[in-house]
């Protein structure tokens, strides 16, 4: 995996959101049905193709479904910035109020750019595949997410087995119990369960929502990185 996360500084969560309610309920919801993962190390072994999954989104990213090029990106700077993905919403004929896009608009915009960038858009779709209304449903099947959701799969069942106590979050001593379970007498697994655990959480607030997991796992597989390299071009 890699190292520390760095770039630039996220903001700080405010007090949760509607939305932000609405993915914990989703995740407990979701922990009731158990997860297939036995270990974290189990998730490690799938990174590759993790990794080879996600960054095919880049094409939805760029081409959202059936629409044209750069449907999304309208002005082509790498970004999607909340009119845009307004705009999106209602040439796909999806009903949302101006509220839920902003809320899932800022949910994702992690580092305050006002642009969703690569990675952000990854958790963007994840989080899609996660919640269950009506107008998120209707959006997940008209942005062709069907060989995308193994891998989201994946992702909500990693979360699942991290979360112990089935709330929706998890904390330090729930991560240092799951490197624990996968590293049973290993003197540094404790240090490894808080140093991924401070990787998660960057609000350094005590816990981890599925949506800060989801940007932790974008730069453990590198996405974070492509992002860097495509900057520099």
């Amino acid at each position: 995996m890699g190292g520390v996360i760095g770039g630039d500084s996220p903001r700080h969560s405010s007090p949760a959101t509607k939305l932000e309610r609405k993915m914990v309920e989703a995740m407990q919801q979701r922990a009731l049905k158990g997860t297939s993962v036995k270990s974290f190390n189990s998730v490690i072994m799938k990174f590759p193709k993790i990794d080879e999954s996600l960054r095919n989104c880049r094409s939805i990213f760029q081409q959202f479904g059936p629409l044209p090029a750069a449907a999304f990106d309208e002005d082509s700077n790498g970004e999607i910035d909340q009119q845009e993905l307004k705009h999106c919403f209602q040439k796909l004929g999806i009903e949302s109020t101006d509220d839920e896009i902003k809320d899932l608009f800022q949910a994702c915009d992690i580092y305050e750019h006002m642009g969703m960038k690569f990675n952000e858009f990854i958790v963007f779709l994840c989080l899609v595949y996660l919640l269950n209304d009506p107008a998120v449903s209707e959006a997940r099947k008209k942005m062709g997410l069907g060989s995308l959701e193994p891998t989201f799969e994946t992702l909500v069942e990693s979360f699942v087995f991290l979360d112990k106590n089935k709330d929706g979050y998890v904390s330090k001593n729930e991560m240092i119990q799951s490197i624990n379970e996968t590293s049973a007498g290993e003197r540094s697994s404790g240090r490894i369960g808080v140093k991924r655990f401070e990787e998660m959480d960057w609000d350094k607030n005590g816990t981890v929502t599925f949506k800060e997991f989801l940007f932790a796992f974008t730069r453990w597989v590198g996405i974070d990185n492509e992002d860097d390299d495509d900057d520099e071009e």
